[in-house]
């Protein structure tokens, strides 16, 4: 990798990748995916604009395709996203762009093409969160087709009722009750946002809130 690159905030696999590029390119396309992380939850369409930018120097590279996608779903340009994330699965071979490219496919009103997307990967092939996420995303998607008693099966896995803390097991937890809340089931959701803000060590969703407002 360029000298120049090493006090960027990029993990050793970019700094490989972009290692294909010439010094100055390698250069310009690590700032620019730099920019972009840390745009991303704040002002995404200026992600995507940097996201873009490194694209044009670094198409063939997949950690770049997959800035452009991730950038292009938070922006909710989804079929962009979809495009982006076909390309850099096709360069990876990762099956970890599953979730957000179904999740692209209920952004534009496709539920069922989300539901076919996430039967198609191989789950075993994901990490646990990518799968808890996979799962939350087929969720909303028979919510989005009037299922949500199918949407409630979906999510009334082992990980719902384990003892585990974190991210993932909060925003699974906070699925689940949202949808007993659409099925005025309003004391159990109530239990299970309790539940969610237990495990939401990092504080990622509102579900105290969502607890408190239910009472």
């Amino acid at each position: 990798m360029p000298d120049g690159i090493t006090g960027l905030e990029l993990d050793s696999a970019v700094r490989s990748e972009l290692g294909t590029l010439t010094r100055p390119a390698a250069e310009r396309v690590a700032r620019h995916l730099v920019a972009a992380g840390q745009l991303l939850d704040d002002d995404p369409e200026t992600a995507l604009a940097h996201a873009l930018a490194a694209r044009r120097e670094g198409y063939r590279l997949g950690v770049v395709r997959e800035a452009c996608g991730y950038a292009a779903y938070a922006a909710g340009h989804f079929e962009q996203a979809l495009a982006e994330l076909r390309a850099a699965r096709r360069m990876t071979g990762s099956e970890h762009y599953a979730p957000v490219m179904a999740d692209s496919e209920r952004g534009l009103g496709r539920p069922e093409r989300a539901l076919e997307l996430a039967a198609s990967v191989e789950r075993a092939r994901l990490d646990h969160a990518t799968r808890v996420e996979l799962l939350i995303v087929e969720a909303g998607a028979r919510r989005d087709l009037g299922q949500p008693g199918a949407a409630l099966g979906l999510l009334d896995v082992p990980d719902l009722h384990s003892q585990a803390i974190g991210t993932s097991v909060a925003r699974l937890r906070y699925a689940y009750a949202d949808v007993l809340q659409e099925l005025d089931r309003r004391e159990e959701a109530a239990e299970w946002f309790a539940r969610a803000a237990a495990a939401d060590v990092d504080t990622e969703t509102d579900a105290d809130e969502r607890r408190t407002a239910l009472q």
